[in-house]
């Protein structure tokens, strides 16, 4: 059986969060602001940075990443 490919805007929002919680900044977007590929991606970062400063260790964020890739 064929996988089916992952919804492209949960992608960038994990990509979001990946860059997030590897400490880059929100300037490293990769997409074309105000699109909705940007603003998935922002959305992401802003998730996975609110985590960092609420105190998840990168170790926690990394198994939530897993959790979000696994529930696409």
């Amino acid at each position: 059986m064929r996988k089916q490919k992952r919804d492209q805007s949960h992608r960038t929002y994990i990509k979001g969060y990946r860059t997030a919680i590897a400490g880059r900044s929100l300037s490293n977007c990769p997409y074309q602001e105000n699109t909705l590929m940007s603003d998935n991606w922002s959305r992401g970062w802003r998730e996975g940075r609110n985590d960092l400063w609420s105190g998840y260790t990168t170790s926690v964020c990394q198994q939530k990443l897993g959790n979000l890739i696994l529930n696409s």
